[in-house]
Formats: structure tokens, sequence, C-alpha cells
């Protein structure tokens, strides 16, 4: 079967066979990666990131910082670039032509083609895709640690990665996810984004886009679902530890908040760059390969502390040429609770603004932190449960990331020896 991704191309996956690896990798010169780039050259292998087919050389970065579109004119916000330091690449003699192999941790990941070996000026990348060069930014800081030389080139993976639960029963290739589109007979699919154990808030937020979403479908039989799909990537202490979120998102499906023919819960591999606007387009291109046909974007979409607007997510979707995606945004206000309507309820909708109670995401965290079980109306008990119990199980006693976890946390994934 033929899928097809962003920019109306193929969805490809470029995984070399490993007896055929084995032997294409002797004598290669080695660069280890940094755990971005690993997850990056997964997502670029198995098609996430449709149509790049490996990392960006200059033309392609400069366009997407000057043009937002790759060199060909194709809808792109945010460069993809693996960084090393130029030292290594004279000492190792690295040159365009070349076919390297990048390892992580010391293993085996991908080959890399050589096509491009360049410096480039980190403000300009910041200001360009952030709108930003304050340190505060942690967007800003990510690209200021970016190694001085990137090399672009074409990637093929050779070593699979082996997803380690909980995830595994997550991890679903863009084909993956098409083929499981196809079998429940989804015609729209909206996604939800999220980083975060889900409140009622949250569910809410998704009801309302399958609502928007199903539009003028018949509902004899139903045909929309909504795709949860989870960012896995680098944690801070006091973030939600990744095990709780997808257990917790696929615990509302679980405990039938959520019809089990209409909701599936998988994870990306991603670093977020709090890039708010341009992140928003990028979330779309990411979901539009997955077979999403709607993509909900909310308050403060990817964005940090004050550096957006509120709804600059929003608005970007009016700025793009028409067709450059073929994913529809769905733009959402706040949901909140609102004690005289005596229900959750939205702020488009609800004309009591002045008693609405927002969810707060601190005093949600205190109660989790404290084990004071939050009312229904704010958080499924079913949800409390399972964040209790992942907190137990993976987190060294708490939901959250703590410095223990984040120094002795089960990986993710793992690489095979070969």
């Amino acid at each position: 079967m033929i899928y097809t991704g962003h920019g109306n191309r193929e969805i490809v996956e470029r995984i070399m066979p490993v007896s055929e690896a084995r032997k294409r990798i002797r004598g290669l010169k080695k660069v280890d990666v940094t755990g971005r780039c690993a997850r990056e050259c997964i997502d670029i292998a198995y098609g996430f990131f449709t149509p790049l087919q490996g990392f960006m050389g200059r033309e392609d970065v400069d366009a997407v910082c000057e043009k937002m579109t790759l060199k060909d004119g194709t809808l792109w916000s945010i460069p993809i670039v693996l960084d090393v330091e130029g030292e290594e690449v004279k000492e190792k003699g690295i040159k365009e032509d070349d076919t390297i192999l990048l390892t992580f941790s010391g293993k085996p990941l991908a080959i890399l083609e050589v096509e491009d070996i360049f410096g480039y000026e980190k403000a300009k990348m910041a200001e360009a895709v952030l709108g930003a060069t304050d340190e505060r930014h942690p967007g800003v800081r990510m690209i200021n640690k970016l190694k001085d030389t990137f090399i672009g080139g074409k990637v093929t993976l050779v070593n699979p990665p082996e997803f380690q639960p909980p995830f595994d029963k997550f991890w679903y290739t863009p084909k993956d996810l098409r083929e499981k589109i196809a079998e429940r007979g989804w015609k729209r699919v909206v996604a939800h984004q999220t980083r975060n154990v889900p409140h009622t808030g949250h569910e809410w937020l998704m009801k309302g886009a399958w609502f928007s979403a199903n539009g003028d479908l018949p509902v004899e039989k139903l045909q929309t679902g909504i795709l949860v799909n989870c960012i896995i990537g680098p944690k801070r202490e006091g973030d939600y530890i990744d095990e709780a979120i997808v257990l917790c998102h696929d615990e509302l499906r679980n405990s039938g908040y959520f019809r089990e023919d209409i909701h599936l819960v998988s994870i990306s591999l991603w670093d977020m760059r709090y890039a708010g606007p341009k992140e928003a387009i990028f979330h779309a291109i990411l979901r539009e390969n997955l077979g999403c046909t709607h993509h909900m974007f909310g308050r403060d979409h990817a964005g940090v502390g004050s550096f957006y607007d509120p709804y600059d997510a929003h608005r970007i979707f009016d700025e793009i040429p028409e067709g450059s995606l073929n994913i529809k945004p769905i733009r959402v206000l706040e949901w909140w609770y609102c004690p005289v309507c005596g229900e959750v309820t939205y702020s488009g909708l609800c004309g009591h603004k002045e008693k609405r109670q927002k969810f707060s995401g601190t005093l949600i965290r205190s109660m989790l932190q404290d084990r004071v079980k939050p009312t229904k109306l704010i958080f499924r008990p079913e949800v409390y449960d399972k964040v209790m119990e992942c907190a137990k199980k993976y987190g060294f006693g708490s939901p959250f990331c703590t410095k223990r976890y984040l120094a002795e946390r089960g990986p993710v994934f793992v690489l095979s020896d070969m």
C-alpha cells in the first residue's frame, strides 16, 4: 500500500535489513550523536518527517529560516539538523560524498550519505524559528548548545529501536497508523498533541474537537477518531513522567470516557522547541504524516512564558499558502469549570466569565503531589489512580520527574549490539 504524506510525497521507510546492514557498516567512520539526533534519525527513517529523507543541508536550512519552506517550496517550519564538532569532522577526515555510521551511546544506529558540511549562525536560526534570541527561552538555549558544524544528507536506519514497556504498545509508525485508521473505518482523524496527564479540561478539548471534525458525517456508524499523540523527548524536573502521560491518556478510553472505536493513543519522538506558531505548523505536518485530517490547537500551543501571544498558533494558519497543508486546524478557546452552569463548559459559550474557575495546572500538580484526590469534575478518579500507580511503578514514588527519575529511569527504546 502506498501512503501519501506531507507535500503529497510518498511515505517511505528507510530501513536496511539487519543482515545487509552488518556488512554495510564495516569500516565506516563513526560519529556518535546526541539523543535529539538519534530520535530524529528514527523519525526520518520511518517517515514521520516526510518528505525529509535525511538531515537538512544549508539550502534547506536557509529556506526554512527565510521562507518557512524547504528549498523546493514545500511548507516546513523548523530546521532538522545533525550537529557535530568541526574538530571531529576534521580529525576523522569526513567529507562530502562519504558514507558514515551514526552511533548512539556507542551502538550502530544509521548510515548517513554526506551531502553537505556547513556552519550556521545560531542567532539567525533562533530569531527566524523562535522569534527570540533571549536565553530565557528553552528553544534558544537548545540552539545555542548545538555544536559548530552541521552535516546534511540522507539517512538509513541500520539498527531499528526496540521500544520498552509501557511505550512498546503505543509505538506506531506512520504506516502502522494509516493501517489502524483504515481498520477502524475512520474517514476523519483529529490529532491531540500532549505532554501532560489529562484533566477534564483536556478531555473536553478533545471532545469539542471531535464534534467539530465529525461535522456533517452520518452518526449511525461513527467514522471520526481521536489520535492522542504523546510527545516523548527530554524531560526537566517537575514535568510529568512519560509513563504516566501515555498510560493516563489510555485510561480515559479504558474507563469509558471515550468509546473504544474512536480513541487511540500513540507516541512520537520529538524534542520540543517551544516555538509557538512555528511549532504549531510543524505539529500539523507531523500529524498529517500520521494520517490525521484535523489538528486541535488551544491556547498557548507550544508556547513558553510570555514569548508569544496566547493565540499566535491560531493566527499563523491564516498566513500560509492555501493547499500547503492537507490537514485542517481546529482552533479552540478555553474550557473551564463554571459553578453557575454547574459543569465544565467552553469559554466561547459560557456567559459567566467572572465566575469561571480555570483548570490550574499548578493546583492539580500540588494535589497529586500531596495525594489529594481531585473532584471528578476536575480529574477522573480512574486517571488519578493510574497516576499514583505510575508514580509507584516508574517514578520512584512521584508522578513528576525528579533527579532520581531523570538519572535512573528506564529507557524508552534500546538498540541491539549488532
